[in-house]
Parts: C-alpha cells; sequence; structure tokens
C-alpha cells in the first residue's frame, strides 16, 4: 500500500487536459496515478513560492552523510570507481 503525500488524485488521462488539472491544483500538490499507483506528483509553483529554504553547514552535510552511511554504502561502493 502507498502513501499518498496529498490529498488530491488524478488519472494519467486526466493529464490530457492540463488546464483542468491546474484549476483543480489550487495551491496544493496533486498525486498522478496509473492503475491506482502514484507514479508522480503534480505540484503547482504556488505550493512552494512559501517554502523557506537555507544551505546547509558542512557539518550539518557531514552528519547526515554518516548516519545514512549503511543505507548508502551500495551507492557510495558503485561510484568509487566512476
Amino acid at each position: 500500500m502507498q502513501t499518498l503525500l496529498t490529498t488530491k488524485t488524478i488519472s494519467m488521462t486526466e493529464l490530457r487536459e492540463p488546464a483542468k488539472v491546474f484549476s483543480q491544483a489550487g495551491d496544493t500538490p496533486i498525486a498522478i496515478l496509473n492503475r491506482n499507483q502514484v507514479v508522480g506528483y503534480f505540484v503547482p509553483i504556488s505550493a512552494v513560492e512559501t517554502v523557506q529554504t537555507r544551505p546547509a553547514s558542512l557539518d550539518a552535510v557531514k552528519q547526515a552523510f554518516s548516519s545514512q552511511k549503511h543505507r548508502l554504502a551500495p551507492a557510495l561502493h558503485y561510484l568509487r570507481d566512476k
């Protein structure tokens, strides 16, 4: 069972009419479903304009990588030879 990150959904077929999708979205994200499986999200600019971002410090990045190192190990091993 997939977890939806929004309460609004549309089907792939409804993407044929993008103006309708834009009007339905308003200021909230919409999950795009294909055969009842989430394949993506449509996130209008108005939904993310108010999100405040700030750069992470080098220490914060190092801490995040060290806490996720076990999960990232396969990717890091793959990238070592590239």
